[in-house]
């Protein structure tokens, strides 16, 4: 898409955490959680990042939301540079950046109603009370399919699907344009996920919504995702639209995780090819050099353990950082 289009514009974001030996030490090194990413994210679109733990995403969108202060690089949304406000500039901006947690227990309250959870927002950044506050957390809960009468309720009389339809609840409060879903349904029973992801969809259609979708479930980011970002060690290593990246994947460590996925014939599953990557991955805090996956790669050669391969577009829309163009870890170089 044109780049007129992006609604969030990533360029060279790192996120560096200091070890120190103390509290007040000075920093014996840094732990490099995102280390140079870019891509952007469209009006209505759903781009998810993807991984193993430990590879940066959720990092990276706490750095999007000003959670975390980013060490370098550039958030614009919606064409403001939001890398350096702060006070009521920074406050105004997020109301339109609302954030969907893993658990949803813990994203709540247990001492206060949902009610009060949802409405919170509207009270803080609207000045919302009284009858109009009820009315619209009413309307909110409602939209995630649950009865308004239950605004009196807490939240351990909920489910775990229903705790999260209230979380999204309240990410809407503010009608935002960007929701950050950080791992959204993998505390939650395959049955209850399909809702939750149906629910996502829907409510995307109808408000017009834009998703950055944080997920190491590939079968997940399949059904709900419009582009894929592959991270590993901080830095993305292949990029491309979904079912792009799916059929075509270019990277042997994004091959990797797609051979993981189980198969629902039994009989290709056992009949499939078993590649094994061995290892564990490297610490952020001393990653190898050249090429960062090096280490577990199947494929790796001298050139992978000396240079740090770029991101280029190997073809229209889909982007790679391998030094091999056709490397295949089912196939010999």
């Amino acid at each position: 898409m044109p780049e007129n289009t992006a609604l969030l514009k990533i360029e060279d974001l790192k996120v560096h955490f200091p070890i120190r030996s103390g509290l007040f030490g000075a920093p014996l090194g840094y732990v490099r959680a995102v280390d140079g990413i870019s891509f952007t994210i469209n009006h209505g679109e759903t781009f998810a990042l993807v991984g193993e733990s430990g590879c940066g995403k959720t990092s990276a969108g706490n750095a999007i939301l000003r959670m975390n202060r980013p060490t370098g690089g550039r958030v614009v949304f919606d064409g403001t540079d939001m890398t350096e406000l702060k006070g009521k500039a920074l406050f105004d901006l997020r109301r339109h950046m609302q954030i969907i947690f893993q658990d949803p227990a813990s994203s709540l309250n247990p001492k206060i109603s949902i009610g009060k959870s949802v409405g919170e927002p509207l009270f803080v950044h609207e000045g919302l009370r009284g009858k109009k506050l009820k009315q619209r957390v009413g309307e909110l809960l409602e939209t995630v399919g649950l009865p308004r009468q239950q605004a009196l309720r807490f939240p351990h009389q909920f489910s775990g699907g229903q705790r999260q339809r209230i979380v999204i609840a309240r990410a809407l409060a503010l009608r935002p344009k960007l929701v950050v879903c950080d791992e959204p349904v993998s505390a939650l029973d395959v049955s209850v996920q399909s809702q939750v992801l149906n629910l996502l969809n829907s409510l995307q259609r109808e408000l017009g919504l834009a998703y950055l979708f944080i997920s190491h479930d590939l079968s997940v980011v399949r059904h709900i995702s419009d582009r894929v970002a592959v991270m590993y060690l901080g830095r993305i290593v292949e990029l491309a639209a979904t079912m792009d990246l799916f059929d075509n994947p270019a990277h042997p460590y994004t091959q990797t995780l797609i051979m993981a996925i189980p198969l629902p014939d039994p009989v290709a599953q056992r009949q499939r090819k078993k590649i094994i990557v061995e290892g564990e991955i490297p610490s952020p805090a001393n990653p190898p050099r050249g090429c960062a996956f090096h280490t577990r790669c199947p494929l790796a050669r001298d050139i992978c353990r000396s240079e740090r391969p770029a991101l280029v577009e190997r073809k229209p829309g889909h982007w790679v950082a391998c030094h091999f163009e056709k490397a295949r870890i089912d196939e010999p170089l």
